[in-house]
Parts: structure tokens; sequence; C-alpha cells
């Protein structure tokens, strides 16, 4: 194991607890070129994330991030602009963008076909960001098929990415790719989904709101930037509901668990320890839709344990999953196919990323 892929796993936990604690199960062929994906994903978020920089200003960072996955632009110089332009105040973000010739250095050393499904992931993300910078508002996205779009261009990219690189690493899961490459974008949508309720209210102290305003007013809210949306019933009422279509996207995600072949049970644990956090969470907000800071519907450590090991006892059974699965759901709300019209993450995306 080289200095520099040794050097991106101390530099994880940092980043993402969850990540850090996910990564590890998975086989050791695959550790490098997942960890590495997240770093670059997090790279490309403290673009997103910057209150310093203009959307003209993010395109132009955007795509020097691209350029530099594609060996055009020089990797310190790439972080260099943009750690001058960007000024984060958070220091594990400026140790990120700080070891950024490192994470492109791993990158470059990554097996071809690796390479390739990183670069096909960022190239869509960066470009799907770019375009969300000119859409985002303080009252929510226009409309539910903006809002399915923004999931697919930051999670359901990354759940085609992850397929890719399982099939390369298993001929059994190559062969089901097509449907799991199907189910990976309503798993990705799924865990979007959770983050973006359960941050409602840090995002929307920073001027931001992920939210579709359609199916808020279908619930009779139309939102306010002073309102205290928390109060209100018709907002919780479209609150239930956003819970129930991630709920029915998780259930996808379990699809595809199913479908990861049992001698596989790191994969098989990489998937299923984030859907339980996932249907906690949403069950977290669902019995408690008048929180007001995430950190009240965060699951606990004691649950996360419990969680792990659940999952961990059940891994190498279709049917202990699936009792573990319907375990981790009960309570939470439920809607009808019909009903996710336009929420539906296979439809047909009309983002131009």
């Amino acid at each position: 194991m080289t200095a520099e892929i040794l050097h991106q796993d101390r530099l994880l936990p940092g980043v993402s607890r969850t990540f850090a604690l996910t990564i590890p199960q998975l086989p050791e062929s695959l550790r490098p070129a997942i960890t590495n994906a997240y770093l670059l994903c997090r790279i490309a978020d403290t673009i997103e994330d910057s209150t310093r920089l203009a959307p003209r200003d993010k395109d132009l960072h955007y795509q020097a991030l691209i350029d530099t996955l594609h060996g055009e632009e020089d990797p310190a110089l790439f972080a260099h602009r943009l750690m001058a332009a960007s000024r984060p105040e958070q220091p594990l973000e400026r140790e990120l963008l700080a070891e950024t010739p490192m994470v492109i250095a791993v990158f470059r050393d990554l097996p071809k076909a690796q390479r390739r499904a990183l670069q096909r992931c960022l190239d869509t993300m960066c470009r799907g960001m770019a375009r969300f910078e000119r859409l985002k508002h303080s009252d929510g996205l226009p409309d539910r098929q903006t809002f399915r779009d923004y999931c697919y261009v930051v999670a359901g990219v990354v759940g085609e990415m992850l397929t890719s690189l399982f099939a390369q690493a298993n001929p059994d899961i190559a062969r089901h790719e097509g449907r799991l490459r199907q189910l990976a974008l309503g798993f990705g949508q799924g865990l979007q989904m959770t983050n973006i309720l359960k941050d409602i209210w840090d995002d929307r102290a920073r001027g931001i709101c992920w939210l579709p305003r359609d199916v808020l007013a279908e619930h009779g809210f139309r939102p306010l930037a002073g309102d205290r949306w928390h109060e209100d019933s018709r907002f919780r009422a479209g609150l239930g509901f956003l819970v129930a279509v991630a709920y029915r996207h998780l259930c996808q995600a379990r699809d595809y668990t199913l479908l990861i072949p049992a001698s596989e049970p790191g994969i098989r644990r990489f998937c299923s320890w984030a859907i339980g956090m996932a249907l906690y969470t949403l069950r977290n907000i669902a019995h408690n839709r008048s929180f007001t800071r995430g950190n009240e519907v965060k699951i606990s450590r004691r649950r996360l344990h419990a969680i792990i090991t659940a999952c961990n006892l059940s891994v190498r059974s279709d049917m202990l999953l699936i009792a573990g699965f319907n375990w981790a759901s009960r309570g939470l709300p439920n809607i009808e196919e019909k009903q996710l019209a336009g929420l539906a993450a296979e439809e047909r995306l009309t983002c131009n990323a």
C-alpha cells in the first residue's frame, strides 16, 4: 500500500465519519478508489458550499477540477487558486484542499477502468452543481423535477459510479449491472433526500433550501423567507410526504443490496449500514416534524452501534436483511406509486449535466 493511499485513509475520518466506518468494510481492491472518489466529491462540495464565490467563479473552479482529473490542470495550482478564492473557514476543509495534490496523485495511480468511472461521476456532478448554483433559493427549488435532478447530480451519479466499480470487481455483480444501475438512482436519491430533510434548518441558516416548492404547495404551504415553517401544520404534512418518498427510494436501496451476492458481505455491509442509518433518521424526522435543528433527528451513537450489529448478523441472509429492513422502517409513512410522479429517480432526467 502506497504512502499516498495511507495518507488519504487518515484524511477520511475528518471529512466523513460515516464513510470512515463503511468504506473499510469493502473488499481491499475497492477501498482506494472509493475513498478517493469520496474525497474528490468533498472537494467539489467545498466549491458548492462556499459563500465567497459568485456563481461564475464557481463555474471556473468546477471546470478546473474537471480539467485536473483529465490531466489538463496542475493539481497544486488548482488547489492554491481554490483556497485563495474560497478561503474556507473550517479547518477540515482547508486541510482537504491542501491535500488535493495527494488526492489527485492517488486518482492517477488507480486502474484505468476505475479512473474512468470516477471521471464520469465528477464530470456530471461538477456540471450539475454549476447549473444548480443558479437555481438554489432560500425558499426551495421550483418543482419536483428540479428536486429529482438535483438529487441525481449530487447522489445518483455516485450510485452509478459505485455500481460500475462493484461490477468491475465481481463478475456475478456485472451480470446484474443494468438492473443495479437503475436501482442505484433510487438508492442515491433516498440517501440524499434523507440528508436534505435532516439538514433543512442548517441549510436555511445559510440561505439555502432544497425542498420542492410545488410539493409543499400541494399540501397548502407556500414558503416565505421569514416564516417559522416548522410551526405550520401544512409544512409538516409536506415534510411527511417527502419522508414517505425517501422511504420508497430506500426500498429500491434494499433491492439493490439483495442483488449483491452473499459472497460479497463487505459490499452488503457497506450498503446495509447506509440504509439502516437513513431509515432511522427518517423515523426520527417522521416522529418529530417540528424539529428545528439537525441534531434533534440525528441518530444516536447507541442506535448506530445497534444498526451495525444487526446488519452484520443478517448480511449473508436475504431473509434476515429483509426482516431487518422491515423492522427499521416500521412506522414510516407510505405513499402509492402514482404519488411518486415527478419524484421517481428512475424517470428520464431533465438535467443538462
